[in-house]
């Protein structure tokens, strides 16, 4: 016997709630980032030509904001009925905000002088602040799963990106000797925008697909193990992100270091590095950014899978126990 039409109706409502949006023939943020970017390059370009720095501000947000948009767009795109579009902006303007005052707060009243543990301080602090801001947006949500904590906590960690790089590209603006340098604004702003995707966004998506997987077994937002353990991975893949340069230094003295600087070292006295040895620096950070990188792309893609794989029916499995 056929199914009625008012039976099958909650069925296939219920279907199309959880399904993920399909993505259209030209996805949105496709054309938001090639938009976005054709009007970063043209004020920067008019600004280069005309010098007229009250565009200094547009430069300043398109630059900052390129990249974190395009990706929380496309992070939408594969999201549910549940994370609407007034949510993921909430949670990109809130929850970015709230990350970036609840940071400077923190680590102004905790963290003094930089040294090498206060890389690992910031990550405690910056991690934490993003994931409350993440909890805080929430709160409310109907039901929970680990797609939609990718998508929110992206947003959210996305969100932080943005309005951070806005503060580095206008410190960058301006020069020791008091003087405005566009060129050090726009190669900030290149810099971060390359680098963004595998920085923030991409570590607080970790944090949400542990914090709503938890909240999905439990039927709300609750703190476990397993959220402790992320947590644990985001902030050290955060420090050594902030600490690759003092690493590298590090490890180009292990490995090239001469006695005369070792010595001079020991002093405090200022070392004067060969040629060589600026080359390995360099090459060293790459390489400890590409493999920082790589540990996070490789985490949220293993949790990704997780969340979007398809369940066996039952009776796959009971014939797999009875085996």
């Amino acid at each position: 016997m056929m199914p009625s039409a008012a039976g099958a109706a909650p069925d296939q409502a219920e279907s199309t709630e959880t399904q993920p949006r399909k993505p259209r023939t030209r996805p949105g943020w496709v054309r938001i980032f090639v938009s976005g970017l054709v009007l970063w390059l043209g004020s920067v370009l008019v600004t280069f030509t005309t010098g007229n720095v009250t565009l200094i501000p547009t430069i300043i947000l398109l630059g900052s904001f390129l990249i974190p948009v395009t990706f929380v767009a496309y992070a939408f795109e594969h999201s549910d009925q549940v994370v609407t579009g007034q949510r993921v902006f909430t949670a990109f303007v809130s929850g970015g905000v709230l990350g970036v005052l609840g940071a400077s707060v923190l680590e102004s009243a905790f963290l003094g002088r930089p040294f090498g543990l206060t890389y690992l301080g910031v990550g405690l602090i910056e991690e934490a602040v993003k994931l409350a801001a993440l909890w805080l947006l929430a709160r409310r949500l109907p039901r929970y799963t680990m797609r939609d904590g990718m998508v929110l906590g992206a947003a959210v960690g996305f969100g932080f990106a943005a309005f951070e790089s806005a503060g580095y590209a206008f410190n960058a603006l301006f020069t020791s000797g008091g003087g405005l340098s566009l060129l050090n604004l726009v190669e900030t702003e290149a810099l971060r925008g390359i680098a963004a995707p595998v920085g923030h966004g991409l570590w607080t998506a970790i944090l949400g697909a542990a914090l709503f997987a938890t909240a999905a077994r439990r039927g709300r937002l609750r703190l476990g193990g397993a959220i402790f353990g992320w947590y644990a991975l985001v902030v050290v893949l955060h420090a050594m992100w902030d600490g690759s340069r003092g690493i590298a230094g590090w490890l180009t003295l292990v490995l090239t270091g001469t006695p005369r600087q070792w010595l001079l070292i020991e002093l405090g006295a200022a070392s004067t590095a060969t040629q060589g040895q600026l080359h390995l620096y360099t090459a060293l950070i790459w390489v400890l950014l590409l493999v920082d990188a790589l540990i996070g792309v490789l985490a949220l893609h293993g949790r990704w899978r997780r969340a979007t794989a398809t369940p066996r029916p039952p009776a796959e499995d009971d014939a797999n126990d009875r085996m």
